[in-house]
């Protein structure tokens, strides 16, 4: 059975990036189908961001619960980092991303193609266009992986954003400390493994974020929620490629995660109005989101991604010492843009350039070895 009703736009999945993408082309004037089995489901995971990289069509006063002018690393040293970074009231965002103008199928799938998809109750719905925004949580066991474990306690006052802490990372299976303030008297306290393949356990993520919340006096406070973060950093080395039928992926499945971060849904948001004006306006999507800037500048955080992988605790300490140490637009260029291959480039070469001699030669052979050994 096939539904023959028109819709410019069917979007799989109804996450912050498959909503964004469904909600701007909304705005843009398209007839637009969004299919999720749970699309009204609560968002709860804690979406972390610079407060620069939200959309012009996205207000801070809007979607965000907490912020501060500055954000913090320790490595080891305390170093504060004066660019605004807050946290997402995730119930904020989804509100905001409106989609009361589409047609919302509540239904699993079992097909996706281009142009059609087969859900579970047999019916075939079609499409002009295809985006498959379902997320990459689950997916890609053997790829390298962010893990964290997380607990919320109550906030101090005046608390730091804590973007990383490396201070107590292990040599063997390193991980950091990540501590923002939430809101609404809350803080998340969360050890979390950068990229690892494998990452820690989450046992041993809890003991180490355990000894985190440890006061001198052996006392430790009583969370009140924890909260898991396991995924995969990529699910394809080149998310542009489309091969024979498949539908475009979008968001963090489709290659907006940032491989050596995990960061994914600022450049979601951010594409998401550049893929709807080119959807609406009949362009091919694939190369308004994958223009060869960004395929390159993707290629390019795929090998940091590979360099960070071969670092133990220590040398991770001081990459990023000397990474936070460089110019703000150094670090917004590789933090940021995705699609800004001479600026990604540039940060690049000016940490490799900063470290100390051991480690750059160490870094170096990383690189050769994953540019001539390939995942």
């Amino acid at each position: 059975m096939t539904d023959l009703r028109v819709t410019d736009l069917l979007v799989v999945g109804a996450g912050p990036a498959g909503r964004a993408l469904a909600h701007r082309a909304l705005v843009h004037g398209a007839a637009v189908t969004v299919v999720d089995p749970e699309p009204d489901r609560v968002w709860t995971a804690t979406i972390g961001l610079f407060l620069d990289d939200l959309p012009h069509w996205l207000r801070a006063d809007e979607v965000i619960a907490c912020a501060a002018e500055e954000f913090v690393v320790y490595t080891p040293q305390r170093r504060a980092i004066p660019r605004p970074y807050g946290v997402l009231s995730t119930a904020a965002l989804q509100r905001r991303l409106d989609v009361a103008g589409a047609r919302v199928v509540a239904q699993r799938i079992t097909e996706i193609t281009a142009r059609t998809v087969r859900l579970d109750d047999g019916r075939l719905l079609a499409a002009t266009h295809v985006i498959d925004a379902r997320g990459a949580a689950g997916a890609g066991a053997a790829l390298p992986r962010q893990r964290a474990y997380g607990v919320t306690v109550p906030s101090e006052s005046a608390p730091e954003m804590v973007l990383m802490d490396w201070s107590r990372s292990p040599a063997s299976s390193p991980s950091f400390s990540y501590r923002v303030d939430l809101g609404d008297g809350e803080r998340l306290v969360e050890e979390t493994c950068l990229a690892g393949a494998p990452p820690p356990s989450v046992d041993e993520l809890a003991r180490r974020n355990g000894e985190r919340l440890t006061t001198p006096d052996g006392s430790t406070p009583d969370g009140t929620r924890t909260e898991l973060v396991d995924f995969p950093l990529y699910l394809d080395g080149a998310p542009w490629r489309i091969r024979g039928d498949e539908a475009l992926r979008f968001g963090a499945a489709g290659g907006l995660m940032h491989p050596a971060t995990g960061y994914s849904i600022a450049a979601s948001l951010g594409a998401a109005d550049p893929l709807a004006r080119a959807l609406c306006r009949g362009d091919d999507p694939a190369h308004a989101l994958w223009p060869a800037s960004a395929r390159w500048t993707h290629r390019l955080r795929m090998l940091g991604l590979s360099v960070l992988l071969g670092f133990d605790g220590p040398e991770l300490t001081v990459f990023f010492d000397t990474f936070f140490a460089l110019p703000m637009s150094r670090q917004r260029a590789y933090l940021g843009d995705r699609c800004s291959l001479r600026d990604t480039a540039g940060a690049m070469w000016a940490v490799m350039r900063a470290l100390p001699a051991p480690l750059r030669r160490r870094l170096l052979r990383q690189s050769l070895r994953a540019i001539y050994s390939p995942a």
